[in-house]
């Protein structure tokens, strides 16, 4: 049985990161699949962004390695400017150019990894969905390309971590490392079966949190002088978004109530 660990959204959060790279390879795991937004967020993106090239087999495009480092991008925060000021121009050019999904064979099943949706990363949808938002996970669309129809999909993008089944079909959601809400432990998946085998075998979906020190984290980001600091101490240590926050809401960025 081979295994790969999938990891997204770390936002500059290279303690999570390391926290949970650490526990990978406690486990014996070699392979890292990383479903994009590596910055933004968190204070460290340029450090984050060095280690996922090192270490990550596959790396994706997420919404916030497109528009952070975006040229024609209005910086309309001081936050954004910040943020894209203290990553290389090297690392944004690689951020801009990663591909938008990946596809492989696991234990007979077409699997297909993006970050938001199948048709754009900017392109959000939540884990409370309706029937043809589900379905439209499954499809090729231009950004997909033409392969072949996936019976498996994992996406990022929203920080919540779930799993759900219909039809013959599995969807799952990776969470967040470094940017994990509700629940603000960083959390990543692991998918163990027979890669590229187009014949049925074993084939599992964990999810694993680890543990680590938040606190520590959020003392670099105030030494480093981040914007933010307020929003970014609500989601690293009580897991709720910093939209909520600014906005005095609840829930926002979750399910809203009827």
């Amino acid at each position: 049985m081979d295994r790969i660990a999938l990891i997204s959204d770390v936002h500059g959060n290279l303690t999570a990161l390391e926290a949970v790279l650490a526990d990978i390879s406690a486990r014996g795991i070699t392979r890292i699949f990383n479903l994009g937004d590596n910055v933004g967020k968190g204070p460290r993106g340029q450090a984050v962004v060095d280690r996922c090239r090192e270490v990550c087999e596959v790396n994706i495009l997420g919404n916030w390695d497109d528009l952070l480092p975006d040229p024609d991008r209005v910086d309309d925060r001081e936050a954004l400017r910040w943020w894209k000021k203290e990553l290389r121009e090297d690392q944004r050019a690689w951020l801009r150019a990663l591909p938008f999904s990946h596809d492989f064979l696991m234990s007979g099943r077409q699997v297909r990894l993006f970050h938001a949706s199948s048709t754009s990363v900017h392109h959000r949808i939540s884990f409370d969905h309706d029937e043809s938002q589900y379905l439209s996970f499954f499809e090729n669309t231009p950004a997909t390309g033409d392969g072949p129809v996936p019976s498996v999909v994992g996406y990022a993008d929203i920080h919540d971590a779930y799993f759900e089944e219909d039809r013959g079909r599995t969807l799952f959601n990776t969470g967040s490392v470094g940017n994990s809400l509700g629940d603000p432990t960083p959390i990543y998946v692991i998918l163990e079966g027979v890669i590229g085998s187009p014949d049925p075998a074993p084939f599992s979906i964990q999810f694993v949190r680890v543990p680590y020190d938040a606190p520590a984290e959020l003392a670099i980001a105030r030494d480093l002088e981040m914007p933010e600091l307020d929003g970014y101490e609500a989601e690293i240590i009580h897991g709720i978004y910093r939209t909520d926050l600014y906005n005095n809401t609840e829930f926002g960025y979750h399910r809203r109530t009827p």
